[in-house]
């Protein structure tokens, strides 16, 4: 999963970053809407924006409405202050997906943005089932006949990128971009390791990653 705050308060977004990071998404972080409208430009391979309303430069809600203006379907949560009532209606009507007034648990956002981003791909549960594999996105622990997979964190982040998308094509650029903060250098080659060591130990059965040599990955879809 990958995540965008933008948030001008350095403690508040130091704890953000900590605990999503923790739940295993790549998050990116900026301090003020400017740096917030050129990120979205360029990065388009986000799966949802954190939106302080209140941030210098750039106003959260010019953020959102130029964001919604290109078509943009990206899941948005927005933050504001508690008393920023006509803010959050503001957003919600701008296309907003959800908020939280600050201050907030922790452990509530987490919950939210799991919410969120499983909305966006149409899924009510926090369980994906692939033929005799299972992963759960909250617990982050794949099994394959109910016998827990050891993976690492970047095989489990790979494992959920093919499985929101599986019977689709997903390039290499993608997995980068998916998996991976700014500044965080994985070439291709380093794909194609993760990879390998993935389907070592998923590779059961009808469990099967297909290679389109050039282009990308595909979990194959299981029939019934």
């Amino acid at each position: 999963m990958r995540i965008l705050i933008a948030e001008d308060d350095q403690v508040l977004a130091d704890g953000l970053l900590r605990t999503l990071r923790s739940s295993g998404a790549a998050v990116d972080h900026v301090t003020d809407g400017a740096q917030a409208e050129a990120a979205l430009l360029t990065n388009g391979e986000l799966d949802l924006l954190i939106l302080d309303l209140g941030l210098p430069k750039m106003h959260g809600l010019e953020v959102l409405k130029r964001l919604r203006s290109r078509g943009s379907t990206l899941p948005v949560l927005i933050l504001t202050a508690a008393d920023g009532v006509e803010e959050r209606v503001k957003g919600l009507d701008l296309g907003a997906d959800d908020y939280m007034a600050k201050p907030f648990s922790l452990q509530e956002l987490e919950a939210r943005v799991r919410a969120l981003t499983r909305r966006s791909v149409g899924s009510a549960s926090t369980m994906i089932k692939h033929g005799p594999l299972q992963y759960d996105q909250t617990g982050r622990v794949a099994t394959i006949d109910g016998k827990m997979v050891d993976l690492s964190a970047r095989e489990l982040g790979l494992l959920e990128v093919l499985l929101v998308r599986s019977g689709r094509l997903v390039s290499k650029d993608q997995l980068v971009e998916r998996l991976c903060e700014w500044g965080e250098e994985v070439s291709n080659n380093a794909i194609e390791v993760y990879i390998h060591r993935l389907r070592k130990k998923i590779e059961k059965g009808p469990i099967r990653i297909a290679t389109v040599r050039g282009l990308g990955y595909c979990l194959e879809k299981i029939p019934g």
